[in-house]
């Protein structure tokens, strides 16, 4: 398989997928993990841009604590997934232009497709995307198709014992995100294989849940549901229970409201300034600074895996950054169809 720059709108893992296992190089499991490291960054935006629309900033609430959980997850499958590139030899690639990830648009490497991603504030049909995003192979209760996140990881955690013995646990990040946080999983060292099969298994049963259950199987979350059930509830408005009737699982206990928010529109291609909605000069400063706090954000995370091992805090601190500015944004009303406010653009500037 080529080498080099990452295309973001390619096909590529979709041909990773195709590749047989005993076939694949160690550089295209290094390019397989890269991908899985796009994949995972290209979730945080869509998600902490709904999460960020509700006004109530109580964590405790059902919907916004289900979806604070996903993001930190989130951030942790990140953060995990770097470690094993880099423990065998690979460089995580953050900060190229041409595959940051670019809203709307599809998810990196043809996983999904067909699948536009969008940012905009939460609502039943953001919902109802970020489910499709988790989709598993095999969901409880109904049919899916097209390649999946997890049918990926599972391809990765069949080639890795190939390459067992590249692990040498070098430029490795430790942060206990979950243990500072109370959301998502510690960022750990990849130093063997196993700690390599047990992150894969955590990454996929917290997105997809398993065969048997929608729930997160992890101990510490009693009654918490994998991603794609729990975005699927607020998406129907409806908690996903089983019939005792049949002994299968649907959407048919108690209602699932919906939390105030501000009305974030969704974002088109290429941020505001090109749209009808172009902003005025103290709201196109805000967006601005949100975008160059990401940016900044993006360096800060490929320096923690870089060569020098530069500290974490730096990114941790912008992401809290991330979220204040992002609700200021979220107060102001678009100028040709005030129902609307504004959003976070999330857009990559290179100065």
């Amino acid at each position: 398989m080529a080498t080099g720059v990452l295309d973001y709108e390619s096909d590529a893992i979709v041909q990773l997928m195709n590749i047989a296992e005993d076939d694949w190089t160690e550089q295209e499991l290094k390019d397989a993990l890269q991908r899985a490291i796009m994949l995972e960054l290209s979730t945080i935006p869509p998600y902490a841009t709904a999460l960020w629309s509700i006004t109530d900033p109580d964590n405790t609430k059902p919907v916004r604590h289900t979806i604070r959980e996903i993001v930190f997850d989130e951030m942790s499958h990140f953060g995990l997934v770097c470690n094993m590139l880099t423990s065998i030899g690979g460089t995580v690639v953050l900060t190229d232009p041409l595959t940051v990830p670019k809203y709307p648009g599809e998810l990196p490497g043809g996983v999904n497709p067909g699948l536009e991603v969008f940012l905009s504030g939460l609502t039943r049909d953001s919902a109802a995307l970020f489910a499709a995003v988790e989709k598993p192979e095999h969901p409880l209760g109904f049919a899916a198709d097209g390649n999946t996140i997890g049918a990926f990881y599972q391809r990765i955690a069949d080639v890795f014992p190939k390459f067992a013995h590249l692990l040498t646990g070098q430029r490795q990040v430790s942060f206990p995100l979950g243990s500072s946080h109370g959301a998502g999983n510690d960022i750990v060292p990849m130093n063997a294989l196993g700690d390599v099969l047990t992150a894969i298994h955590v990454i996929q049963a917290q997105g997809e849940g398993t065969t048997a259950s929608p729930e997160n199987p992890f101990p510490g979350t009693p009654g918490e549901l994998a991603h794609y059930y729990a975005f699927k509830e607020i998406a129907v408005g409806k908690r996903f229970v089983r019939d005792e009737r049949t002994g299968t699982f649907d959407f048919i206990g108690p209602d699932v409201p919906l939390p105030d928010t501000f009305p974030v529109g969704r974002v088109p291609q290429g941020g505001w300034a090109g749209s009808p909605n172009a902003p005025d000069a103290p709201t196109a400063a805000l967006l601005h600074t949100f975008n160059q706090q990401y940016s900044d954000m993006l360096r800060a995370l490929e320096a923690a895996w870089g060569p020098t091992g530069a500290d974490i805090f730096p990114a941790i601190g912008l992401m809290g950054d991330l979220r204040r500015t992002a609700q200021k944004i979220n107060s102001i009303k678009l100028p040709v169809d005030p129902r609307f406010t504004y959003g976070p653009e999330w857009l990559f500037v290179t100065s």
